[in-house]
C-alpha cells in the first residue's frame, strides 16, 4: 500500500471528512513519528508495531562501478519491530 492508497481509505472509512483534513491528519500521524525518531525516541503502537533507530558503525566499503574502497560513516537507520497482534495476523492460516 502507498500513501495515496491510504488517504483514499481513509477518505472512503470517513465520508464525513474532507480530503484536506484527511492528508492533514496523516501528515502529522507521519511528521510526528519521523520527528520523534530524529530526537532519538521510541514510537510504541499497541497492537501494531514499535519503530526506533538504530546505530550503524563506520564501516569500508566498495564502489560497485569502480572496485575502490571507501569509507562510509556511522549513521542512525530506522527500525521497526512488530507487536504482538501483527506477528500473530501474519502467521494465521
Amino acid at each position: 500500500m502507498i500513501r495515496s492508497e491510504l488517504l483514499q481509505l481513509l477518505a472512503r472509512e470517513n465520508p464525513e471528512l474532507r480530503a484536506e483534513e484527511i492528508e492533514k491528519v496523516a501528515n502529522v500521524f507521519f511528521d510526528e513519528i519521523a520527528e520523534r525518531l530524529a530526537r532519538g525516541g521510541r514510537v510504541e503502537l499497541r497492537g501494531f508495531g514499535a519503530f526506533s533507530t538504530r546505530e550503524r558503525d563506520a564501516r569500508k566499503g566498495r564502489n560497485p562501478r569502480t572496485g575502490d574502497s571507501v569509507e562510509v560513516p556511522g549513521k542512525k537507520v530506522p527500525y521497526f519491530k512488530p507487536g504482538k497482534e501483527m506477528r500473530a495476523k501474519l502467521n494465521a492460516d
